[in-house]
């Protein structure tokens, strides 16, 4: 949905995500992105790859409930 058609305040995707995320996930997130980004990487690039490893990491210790 554009962002003229979302309600104020909504969020979406890896937004929504990571609000969903625990401090220690959120901690984590932030520092793969700063690191990526120290690293040369595009915004974008550097929230995708941090969303990415902070899921697998989830994943990996069944934070992530099955369905």
């Amino acid at each position: 949905m554009p962002a003229s058609k979302r309600r104020r305040g909504q969020k979406r995707g890896a937004e929504k995500r990571k609000a969903e995320l625990s401090p220690k996930r959120k901690r984590q997130y932030k520092h793969i992105l700063d690191s990526e980004k120290k690293q040369g990487r595009s915004l974008k690039t550097a929230k995708r790859i941090a969303m990415a490893t902070v899921n697998k990491t989830r994943r990996e210790k069944g934070e992530v409930k099955e369905y």
